[in-house]
């Protein structure tokens, strides 16, 4: 294993065409040895390319990309090592298990294809189901299997022969929204039990938050942000960001400032201090104020502090975890869910308060 934090794999400047269709621009990525790295995205973006680039499926048309500080790609030098020389794992959308194989067998294909001694090779594909917690169906078909067992046939055939990296594309796509939760908390305590680094693509944003180390998020070929979950939730460097990773209560308003400080007065009439540092911003500069929901607060009219948003409660929905509001404020309508115990009747007045997190600004509307 390499140092605590090292960078494991390299992309370097990596673009790749399709004709004249531009799939990935310059994108430079580093994965650390033991993280969960996920690529993050809609369809389209380019994530799987990214993803089928590494595994070696797809040659970059510029850029090198590295594993171990070893290069594995260098379309400078035309030189791709070949897929099964790469040492990595690979899990599909589709499971791609064989039907007419047992699961045994199924785990077992990659070490006889690489002529492995027959005594090892049971050794270590045992240890392989184990891990996935299929040892007592080592015998049984993958048509004798739910889709979530399927599942962990092809991530045990994956890891069965020690992969420096795991690379997964979409893997719990196919899955119920149970059994994918229940993946997720499995897909976890495997990456920690194995100590290997798991390259993730999906498009699911709850899922990259709950398993991912780090996220790239990715847009048309482009990287907008890389950080980790908290910081691409609650610190999105583009809307492009905040808005694919939730739900955002936006506000209008305009940047004052006076003897050094800076607020923003809010076209709903209230005024509110500026939660962030207030760089490349000046007074009368043209703002949208940005909340995560949760970051929002309703509470009974009355007492309004200067820093409270008068409003209306139009329409109450309960939704079980949660009571959703549809809410007048001023000529503005706003949606918000509160998972607080408190609740509002549709004609309630309210005042609409701020918490401290998950909160930027964004000049000119941005």
């Amino acid at each position: 294993m390499n140092e605590p934090n090292a960078a494991l794999l390299k992309l370097a400047g990596i673009s790749k065409r399709f004709g004249e269709f531009q799939a990935i621009t310059d994108l430079n990525l580093e994965i650390r040895d033991g993280e969960i790295f996920t690529l993050l995205g809609p369809s389209g973006c380019g994530k799987s390319t990214t993803l089928r680039m590494i595994a070696g499926l797809e040659n970059p048309s510029s850029g090198s990309i590295s594993l171990k500080g070893k290069p594995i790609a260098d379309a400078g030098a035309g030189k791709f090592a070949s897929p099964e020389s790469r040492n990595m794992g690979m899990v599909f959308q589709s499971y791609a298990v064989w039907p007419h194989m047992t699961v045994f067998d199924n785990v077992a294909f990659p070490l006889r294809v690489r002529r492995g001694r027959r005594a090892e090779t049971r050794t270590r594909v045992m240890k392989a189901l184990e891990q996935v917690d299929l040892a007592d169906w080592a015998e049984q078909y993958p048509w004798q299997l739910s889709g979530g067992m399927q599942q962990r046939v092809a991530l045990a055939r994956a890891i069965v022969y020690s992969p420096d990296v795991l690379l997964l594309d979409e893997p719990l796509s196919n899955l119920d929204a149970k059994l994918r939760e229940q993946m997720r908390t499995e897909l976890r305590a495997l990456q920690q039990k194995l100590g290997t680094s798991f390259v993730f693509v999906t498009h699911d944003q709850a899922e990259a938050m709950v398993l991912s180390t780090r996220i790239a998020v990715l847009n048309g070929g482009r990287l907008e942000q890389l950080g980790t979950p908290i910081e691409i939730y609650e610190k999105p460097a583009t809307p492009f960001v905040r808005d694919f990773l939730g739900q955002s209560v936006l506000f209008a308003g305009t940047i004052r400032g006076e003897r050094g400080a800076l607020w923003i007065d809010l076209d709903l009439g209230a005024r509110v201090p500026l939660p962030c540092d207030g760089d490349g911003l000046a007074d009368g500069n043209k703002v949208t104020l940005a909340c995560r929901p949760e970051s929002v607060r309703l509470q009974p009219a009355g007492g309004e502090g200067d820093h409270d948003i008068p409003a209306v409660i139009q329409e109450t929905t309960y939704a079980g975890d949660r009571t959703e509001y549809a809410i007048r404020a001023g000529v503005t309508l706003l949606s918000l869910h509160c998972y607080d115990e408190q609740r509002f009747d549709a004609g309630a007045e309210v005042r609409i308060t701020f918490g401290n997190r998950g909160i930027t600004v964004w000049r000119d509307g941005g």
